[in-house]
C-alpha cells in the first residue's frame, strides 16, 4: 500500500474529492487552512492580506495499483490551473492496523 499526500489551493477542494471519488477512494483525511509557499515557483498561500489564498493537504492510503492512475487525475487537475498549484507525494506504508 501506499500513502499520497495531496497539498493544493483550497480552489482545488471539489476537484480532488471528485477525483477520489472517481477513482473509488473512499478513506481519507483533509486539513483545511495550511500556510505554504511551493519550492519553485510558488506563490506564498498565507491567508494574509497581502497572500490571502490557503492551502488543503489530503492524505489518502491506497493500494499500490491506484497510485499512477491517482497522480495522472490530480497532474490533469494541476495543469487546468498552475499558477494556484498542487503536490502530491507518495510514501510506502509500512503497517496498517
Amino acid at each position: 500500500m501506499k500513502s499520497v499526500f495531496i497539498v493544493y489551493n483550497q480552489a482545488h477542494t471539489e476537484q480532488v474529492e471528485m477525483a477520489l471519488d472517481r477513482l473509488k477512494i473512499r478513506g481519507f483525511t483533509r486539513w483545511t487552512d495550511i500556510q505554504g509557499r511551493g519550492s519553485d515557483q510558488g506563490e506564498p498561500h498565507f491567508g494574509s492580506h497581502a497572500w490571502p489564498a490557503k492551502n488543503q493537504a489530503t492524505l489518502a492510503v491506497v493500494e499500490d495499483q491506484q497510485v499512477e492512475r491517482l497522480l495522472e487525475v490530480l497532474h490533469r487537475i494541476d495543469q487546468s490551473a498552475p499558477q494556484q498549484g498542487l503536490r502530491a507525494f507518495v510514501w510506502n506504508i509500512e503497517q496498517l492496523m
